[in-house]
């Protein structure tokens, strides 16, 4: 009966039509590089197409990890992943710690069951394995096999990423699971039941971060069942001495809200205490407990563990100061402060009156936009135009549901039409962070 029934499941699947153009993609040229699979017939490999673009920072000649944005379900979330490793702020922490940002993107149909890839064991392990070889292969950087993960997961992006740490808890630096716990789900279409966590794995920092109207304060019809999943994982993980905490998010429900704004510390953090001091190697070091810091459950308030006087095995774990204060933060109001202002701009060019520029992320706060200045006075601003529905903070490249740039990219260009022709100006370009804190000007040359 249950051969029967896998079959009629896979049958049912593989009859849903994924076309080679799923969604449009940007181009993949260095640093930049992509591979794509077809859906595999092998009776254990991933049903969906699939395709991986990882960001090498320029410069980097041996990688010491990989930082992994792991889209959720639904052919929406799915494309969203298309642009994930074209994201500048998770680029920032990527290049601090020498880091690839790969983005995986599943080319699941809205209708499809998203556990057919969600579950690593139903194909998405191998292919991923597979294209972090082959994406060694093409970049040069053939370490990109063998250097811990740095993961981040939303919904059954966050499934994956729990039953990775389940599978592979030794490659793991850290894993970030917003909305979603492991679950193993058979390809013969069995219920879906809680992964066992082993012994290895509570050495790995983890976070559970949802919304707070997933049910933990307010039941959204869609989503508010996800709280009692959440609060089991958590219970029975730090239960076992697990390094993991919870965040909830005050504003949102099942969107990512201003998460990134606490994941991206709190990998910080973990990247600096966990990856090898040799670039290429792929043995991570223990996470230092000396300096954690602990908070009650659904909590806003952390104290350092030595003066925690709960039940430690039942609080929220947090790795350090800086962490936990952001934490609080993010507890009570969904943002995170940031006092430092972010870098300036570079590469300001001028061709005709078009004025195009780099720009690094803020790795704290991102880039909400910039100010474009003739003979040093404000000419414009970019964007122009406030996104139409916002997720989170404003910010230059318009962040989505699923913590992924929206397409087409923004571009770092400007047109300055109400320049006559023959007129000689100077241009400066200032960046803005999201909390509104502002570059030093970064000018044309004379």
């Amino acid at each position: 009966m249950k051969l029967l029934l896998r079959s009629l499941v896979l049958s049912a699947l593989c009859a849903i039509t994924v076309h080679a153009e799923y969604a449009p993609m940007p181009p993949a040229a260095p640093p930049y590089y992509r591979v794509r699979y077809e859906a595999s017939q092998a009776p254990d490999g991933l049903i969906f197409p699939v395709s991986y673009t990882v960001w090498i920072p320029p410069g980097v000649k041996t990688l010491r990890g990989i930082i992994v944005h792991q889209h959720g379900c639904g052919e929406g979330s799915c494309k969203s992943g298309i642009t994930a490793a074209f994201d500048l702020q998770w680029q920032a922490l990527a290049r601090k710690h020498e880091c690839a940002l790969l983005g995986p993107a599943y080319e699941q149909p809205e209708k499809a069951i998203c556990s057919m890839w969600c579950d690593p064991r139903n194909g998405s392990e191998q292919a991923f394995l597979h294209a972090l070889s082959d994406l060694g292969a093409q970049s040069h950087h053939p370490e990109l096999a063998t250097v811990p993960w740095a993961l981040w997961g939303h919904s059954g992006g966050a499934n994956w990423v729990g039953n990775m740490l389940v599978m592979h808890p030794d490659r793991i630096a850290a894993a970030w699971l917003r909305s979603g716990t492991p679950r193993i789900s058979p390809r013969d279409g069995s219920p879906a039941t809680p992964a066992e966590i082993p012994a290895a794995a509570c050495a790995v920092p983890t976070i559970c971060n949802l919304g707070t109207r997933e049910g933990v304060t307010v039941k959204d019809p869609r989503f508010g069942g996800l709280w009692p999943n959440v609060e089991k994982f958590f219970t029975d993980f730090r239960g076992k001495g697990g390094l993991v905490g919870v965040a909830v998010d005050p504003n949102t429900s099942h969107d990512c809200g201003n998460s990134r704004y606490l994941a991206i510390p709190w990998f910080d953090a973990c990247l600096t205490a966990r990856l090898p001091d040799r670039a290429g190697d792929g043995k991570l070091k223990p996470m230092p407990t000396d300096g954690a810091w602990l908070a009650p459950l659904l909590g806003d308030a952390a104290q350092p563990a030595a003066k925690f006087t709960g039940d430690a095995k039942a609080a929220v774990w947090l790795p350090n100061e800086r962490v936990a204060k952001a934490w609080a933060e993010y507890e009570k109001d969904g943002n995170v402060s940031d006092s430092t202002p972010p870098p300036a701009p570079t590469e300001v060019k001028l061709t005709g009156n078009e004025l195009t520029w780099s720009a690094q992320a803020d790795l704290e706060s991102g880039i909400a936009g910039f100010v474009i200045e003739r003979d040093g006075k404000e000419l414009a601003r970019l964007p122009e135009k406030p996104p139409t529905r916002l997720i989170g903070r404003a910010i230059f490249q318009t962040n989505g549901y699923s913590d992924s740039p929206a397409f087409p990219l923004a571009e770092m260009r400007f047109t300055d039409s109400s320049s006559a022709s023959g007129e000689k100006h100077t241009y400066s370009v200032i960046a803005i962070n999201s909390v509104g804190l502002t570059s030093a000007p970064a000018k044309t040359s004379p």
